[in-house]
């Protein structure tokens, strides 16, 4: 675990989704991240797959970018991309 420092505006959108989302503001961030890790890795996904696939993943262990990146073929998955270990 480790520090990560973002802008003040930054923050408070965090603030303002967690609390809209019932999120803490600490686990919206972590959400922003997965999926914005998993947009960049499969730009052909829109936001219900990588939803889909978030929730497969987390069904299976939790999301893992060495699971991830060792099952890119050019291709989304079909199963879940990323699942060794809890996140």
């Amino acid at each position: 675990m480790g520090i990560v420092k973002i802008s003040d505006q930054m923050h408070e959108n965090l603030r303002v989704a967690g609390s809209a989302l019932s999120r803490s503001i600490n686990a919206q961030a972590e959400h922003w991240m997965r999926v914005g890790m998993l947009t960049e890795m499969y730009p052909e996904l829109n936001h219900r797959e990588i939803s889909q696939l978030l929730i497969r993943a987390e069904l299976a262990g939790g999301l893992d970018i060495a699971g991830a990146v060792d099952g890119l073929a050019g291709k989304p998955p079909t199963t879940t991309p990323a699942v060794a270990g809890k996140h």
